[in-house]
């Protein structure tokens, strides 16, 4: 397998897995998973790619985390591009596998949000742009700087998935 098909492959089982338990589970009458059960499907799908594929891409999965990987002096430049059109090939693949799925139900409407959220009356909580904004920012680099830690040279091998997954 190729560097840029283990990034589809990968980022594919993150959609697939991660949305596909808010489309599909999260809210189900009675047995649902909640908010909870969305987080650890999130993390067990990057836990699961980074033992599968990391050792082939480093399971980025993320254009932010090749980006980053770039900024931190880990990664080729000439590598993002493709890296990034493998991700958003994958998530974009495993987002129609997702419609194909939850359209099957009866009373299926996509324009009912399909489990997507934003900010201001499209937010949960309501939160404004530059809330979900700074949010984003914050969380990101955090994400990133927790990855740029736990693979570094210095730090345990074999641990960085677990680091990496659980800050998802």
């Amino acid at each position: 397998m190729t560097k840029y098909g283990a990034e589809f492959l990968g980022t594919f089982w993150l959609v697939l897995g991660g949305c596909g338990s808010a489309v599909l589970a999260a809210a189900f009458p009675g047995v649902g998973i909640g908010l909870l059960g969305v987080s650890l499907a999130f993390g067990l799908t990057v836990l699961t790619m980074a033992y599968a594929i990391g050792h082939i891409s480093g399971c980025h999965l993320n254009p932010a985390v090749s980006i980053g990987l770039w900024a931190g002096g880990r990664f080729p430049a000439n590598r993002i591009l493709p890296y990034v059109v493998a991700q958003v090939l994958g998530a974009v693949v495993a987002g129609g596998v997702l419609w194909v799925i939850a359209s099957g139900k009866a009373g299926f409407d996509a324009s009912a949000g399909f489990a997507s959220n934003g900010y201001g009356d499209h937010s949960p909580g309501g939160y404004s742009l530059l809330a979900a904004l700074v949010t984003e920012v914050v969380m990101t680099m955090m994400f990133l700087l927790v990855i740029l830690g736990a693979t570094d040279s210095r730090a345990p091998q074999g641990f960085a998935p677990i680091a990496a997954s659980a800050s998802r």
